[in-house]
Formats: structure tokens, C-alpha cells, sequence
């Protein structure tokens, strides 16, 4: 065989091995943005109904202002917060935040027994499960693509094309690992 078809045939193969190489970080990193994107609509959906719980406690709760400013202020940083490491610690305050809000909520049977709160509160439950769900999927997607552009040999083509690797989203303590407790039993 000709030596030029054999180098011809292994810069093919590097070639593809290249393009192949980089159309999958590529991929993972795009789903990574992606899982990225779903926390943000969770943690939306989240935002959103903290304001319909603060007016539903205020409603029974008048003398409380300093706890619904609190949960107001936190809403805030959490809404302003950007990448993993920002949001894991405004969910944090944030949680802090609503279960103040739900301490108060418990001196109160009627709020407690008011269908809208209740409805209210099953809304922010089934949001918290999503939120945990979006959460783990990112991790799953970052732990993929960072082991993908540590490996060798694709650590040469993530090098070379300046893939970065992501940050996982983790909360600081065991504590901000619990979703905030929303149930009156």
C-alpha cells in the first residue's frame, strides 16, 4: 500500500476523530445551558407564588411586616442571583425566609384552613419537587460534560477549543439541602 493513502487514511481518522470529539462536548454543554435554564423556570414558577403567599398571610398576619419584608428582600436576591454558586446562596436565604413565613402562618388556624393558602401551598410543594428534580439533572449533565473535558483524549480537543468546565450547583450546608417545609398537619 501507498504510504501516502496510509497518512491520508489517518488524518481522516484523526479528523473524524476530532470533529467527533468536539460535536460532543459541544452537545453536552448545550444540554448543560439547557438543564441550566430549566432551574431558572423552576425557581420562576417559585418566585412567582411568593408574592400570592405573602399577600395570603398579610391578610391574617397585619402586624408581621418585618417577616414579609424579609421574605420580599430575599425573593429579590434570589430573582438577581446568576450562576450555580449565587443562586445556591440566595436559595438559601430564601428558604430561611419562607419558613419564617410559615412559622408565622402557623398562628394562624384560619389562614391555615383558607383554601386559597392551601392551594397556595400545594402549588410551592409540587415547585419544590420540580426545583430538586431540575437541580439533580443539572449536576447529572455537568458531571458528564466536566468528565468529558477532563478525559484524555478529549481533554486535547477541549483544550484546544477553551471548553471551561461548569460549576454544580450545591448548597452550602446540610441544612439549605431541605426544601422548606410547607405542610400544616
Amino acid at each position: 500500500m501507498n504510504p501516502g493513502y496510509i497518512v491520508l487514511i489517518v488524518v481522516v481518522v484523526i479528523g473524524g476523530w476530532v470533529v467527533f470529539a468536539y460535536n460532543g462536548l459541544v452537545r453536552l454543554r448545550i444540554r448543560a445551558e439547557e438543564a441550566w435554564r430549566d432551574i431558572d423556570t423552576q425557581l420562576k414558577r417559585r418566585w412567582d407564588l411568593i408574592p400570592n403567599l405573602v399577600a395570603a398571610v398579610k391578610g391574617y398576619a397585619t402586624h408581621e411586616e418585618s417577616v414579609f419584608r424579609e421574605v420580599t428582600e430575599a425573593r429579590a436576591r434570589a430573582v438577581n442571583a446568576s450562576g450555580p454558586a449565587e443562586q445556591a446562596a440566595a436559595d438559601a436565604g430564601l428558604a430561611g425566609a419562607l419558613k419564617t413565613l410559615f412559622a408565622v402562618a402557623e398562628n394562624y388556624p384560619e389562614l391555615k384552613a383558607n383554601t386559597n393558602f392551601l392551594q397556595l401551598q400545594g402549588t410551592l410543594e409540587t415547585v419544590e419537587q420540580e426545583i430538586e428534580r431540575a437541580r439533580r439533572y443539572y449536576n447529572a449533565v455537568v458531571r458528564d460534560y466536566n468528565t468529558r473535558i477532563a478525559v484524555f483524549p478529549n481533554n486535547l480537543i477541549s483544550g484546544l477549543f477553551r471548553f471551561q468546565a461548569r460549576d454544580f450547583y450545591q448548597l452550602e450546608d446540610a441544612e439549605q439541602r431541605e426544601a422548606p417545609e410547607v405542610s400544616f398537619k
